[in-house]
């Protein structure tokens, strides 16, 4: 084999690899009736990916027929900051949808190959009628358009997830009680859905807080070489899956490490997924050119994401931190600005408390600002969307 064609093949074979990185990074559970060449691709670079995701995230990988999953685990405890949400309406979901979740999965573990809409309703009736749930102030029995709504839209996720099939029926008919659905119930994207260090019915503490700490909580490392290892890991998965690290949040012990092997770090990821790192003086982002590996975008097209870049803007002018009622002022003035191109209902009285909120929802995920109470901080990374007057060298000329 020549030298250019051995160099082609293994050209080809990094670009793939770096497609199907990508592709998980994206999407951790991959289905391969969605999006069948990706799979392929994911399939075939399985052995690379397992190795790479174990050294250096400690996420593990599981590649069948029909699903791929990234068992990823979060490099900072979690946040409560990316809900899931509705699909269609981009609603996140409240405490009862939660629950019934968790209800409906139930369920279809001990269902058919295929279930209707309403037998799974039925089945989670019987199983919210359980006394501790009702003393924990969730009840469930499909009385009105809300409940029947809650349920659709459980449902929904659970088609997104690719854990039901649609196979007759229409859940908007179910919800006007017109009709059925038919799903096939898919037990192996079931079998890998959770992702966590230890099984949530092995975990005995009381409270939401340590349940859920304990649901990531990882063994102490018992060397040196163990311990360096595990700092690795979990500045990796930061790089990797949090719009910013930042320094002043790191342990001593993880400070030291990245500033001895930030270069390598940096360097490793974006060789795999092709993220270049912006390391500025409070932290690093990974940056994405093509602007695929997020859930959130900063800035977006439409009403919202003007209002969310404006609120940066104002925000990035301001080193202290910013009432909700001082944001929700500028909101009003904002739609008045900008009447000709913003929602018309954003001029209604009081509609700025829900454009304030969905922007903030969005800044506080990318951590650009930090909640606190009935005020909000500015963190370093807003200042890359705050406007500032362009200064010239010599010999530039003159702005027009």
């Amino acid at each position: 084999m020549s030298e250019q064609l051995s160099g082609a093949l293994q050209e080809a074979d990094e670009r793939d690899l770096r497609r199907a990185a990508r592709a998980l990074l994206r999407r951790p559970l991959l289905l391969a009736r969605d999006d069948p060449e990706t799979f392929r691709v994911v399939r075939q670079q399985a052995t690379a990916l397992r190795d790479w995701f174990e050294q250096n995230t400690g996420w593990r990988l599981h590649v069948d027929a029909e699903v791929a999953r990234l068992f990823k685990r979060a490099g900072v405890a979690p946040e409560g900051t990316h809900p899931a949400r509705e699909p269609r309406s981009g609603l996140a979901f409240g405490r009862r949808r939660y629950v019934l979740v968790c209800l409906a999965l139930s369920v279809l573990e001990r269902a058919d190959q295929q279930i209707t809409l309403g037998r799974l309703a039925e089945g989670i009736i019987v199983a919210a009628s359980d006394e501790r749930l009702a003393a924990a102030g969730v009840t469930f029995e499909l009385d009105g358009r809300a409940e029947r709504g809650d349920l659709v839209a459980v449902v929904r996720i659970l088609l997104e997830l690719g854990v039901l099939a649609r196979v007759a029926g229409d859940e908007e008919a179910f919800m006007r009680d017109a009709g059925d659905v038919l799903y096939d119930v898919e037990r192996r994207v079931m079998a890998v859905l959770i992702s966590a260090v230890r099984g949530p019915s092995t975990i005995t503490a009381e409270s939401f807080a340590e349940r859920l700490e304990a649901l990531v909580a990882e063994s102490e490392p018992a060397s040196a070489e163990l311990r360096n290892r595990a700092t690795r890991q979990r500045l990796m998965r930061s790089l990797l899956d949090e719009p910013v690290l930042y320094y002043n949040e790191l342990s001593e012990a993880e400070l030291a490490y990245l500033n001895a092997q930030r270069a390598l770090l940096t360097g490793r990821a974006g060789e795999l997924t092709g993220l270049l790192p912006e390391i500025r003086a409070e932290g690093i982002a990974m940056v994405d050119r093509r602007d695929e590996l997020t859930d959130v975008r900063m800035p977006e097209i439409g009403t919202d994401g003007h209002v969310a870049l404006l609120i940066s803007e104002e925000l990035a002018a301001h080193d202290g931190a910013v009432t909700i009622g001082e944001l929700r002022a500028l909101v009003r003035r904002l739609a008045q600005e900008h009447r000709s191109y913003w929602r018309g209902d954003t001029r209604e009285p009081g509609a700025e408390a829900g454009l304030v909120e969905h922007a903030l929802e969005r800044l506080v995920a990318l951590r650009l600002v930090r909640r606190e109470g009935d005020h909000v901080r500015p963190l370093p990374a807003l200042g890359r969307f705050g406007l500032d007057t362009p200064t010239l060298t010599q010999g530039q000329g003159t702005l027009a």
